[in-house]
């Protein structure tokens, strides 16, 4: 476009930003996008970056290619500041880009990156670009932790009427996922393990209380965690309202051959002395994600991952 400099794509050749162009989209993402019926929008994404580079003033350059739920990339705002355009892969009902600027909008920044745009019909946010993941600095898993609940406990707050999923909500669904890639997979574990999360996962459901329910992240871990001024900053929210060991359970599905090394429940223990939270609902969502992410981990093909989290899901349904 006039008045816009040329820029230098992934492989160094000058371009017009928001001309069309290929776009290299991570393997996970166009499994995930197949998976969901989504494979006319792998054809369309050229033309939707190449639109929101015109209409947003961007230009876009690397892709990011650890990226598991959409295609992530870095961007240049117009007036020199670096950012992350983040296009979603369309799913179901096309919630996940709305929910996600909600969410982005009630945290205002605190805990995590800020929006710089959004908008839900093109399944398209512009964040802030922070530093590097806690995974590319090598945390121990226990620094980890403390970091992690710090992000997350400045996001948690009361946000009645927001419109995003409760924890009940968010309780179903993962059930639901877990029914159904069970079976479509073959069953890659035990029956055990599965009736033990599905009755983890009625538990919480049994369990939300409006009263008590904050504005939770959904996914906190080393990935999703940035360095940031002051600390780290979580990206990538699956936001809901839900009680704050929702976002604790997730750290008990995450480096699960650390699990399987020792007593599964310490983690779990320490989680809730750290956070004055209760244990036993941090290891039912634990146990609840455990499986449902190795499912998803299987059918998108990420392994080890997927085969680790299955198998402390094995044990954690022994040392209940």
């Amino acid at each position: 476009m006039a008045g816009q400099p040329e820029v230098r794509g992934e492989a160094g050749v000058r371009r017009e930003p928001g001309v069309r162009r290929e776009i290299a989209v991570p393997e996970v993402v166009r499994a995930k996008a197949v998976t969901a019926g989504a494979a006319g929008w792998l054809a369309e994404l050229p033309g939707i970056v190449a639109g929101l580079e015109r209409d947003w003033a961007i230009t876009v350059g690397r892709v990011f290619g650890d990226a598991t739920e959409a295609l992530v990339a870095e961007a240049t705002m117009a007036d020199g500041r670096a950012a992350v355009l983040k296009v979603h892969v369309p799913r179901g009902d096309g919630r996940h880009a709305r929910d996600e600027i909600t969410f982005l909008r009630l945290a205002g920044g605190e805990g995590c990156a800020g929006l710089l745009r959004g908008e839900p019909e093109r399944g398209a946010l512009l964040v802030e670009r922070l530093g590097p993941s806690m995974r590319e600095l090598g945390l121990p898993v226990r620094q980890r932790h403390v970091e992690l609940c710090a992000a997350a406990r400045r996001i948690w707050r009361p946000a009645p009427g927001c419109g995003l999923p409760s924890g009940a909500d968010a309780g179903r669904r993962l059930a639901g996922v877990i029914v159904s890639a069970w079976e479509e997979l073959g069953r890659p574990c035990s029956e055990r393990a599965v009736a033990y999360a599905l009755g983890c996962a009625e538990r919480r459901v049994a369990a939300h209380d409006e009263e008590r329910a904050v504005l939770t992240h959904g996914d906190v871990h080393q990935w999703n965690a940035l360095a940031a001024p002051g600390g780290f900053a979580l990206v990538d929210p699956d936001g809901c309202v839900a009680e704050p060991e929702y976002d604790l359970g997730v750290l008990m599905r995450e480096d699960p051959e650390e699990l399987l090394a020792g007593d599964p429940r310490e983690r779990s223990r320490w989680l809730a002395r750290h956070c004055g939270l209760d244990e036993t609902a941090i290891w039912e969502w634990g146990a609840v994600s455990r499986v449902e992410t190795g499912l998803v981990c299987t059918r998108v093909g990420l392994q080890p991952a997927g085969r680790q989290m299955l198998a402390a899901a094995e044990r954690a349904a022994l040392a209940r």
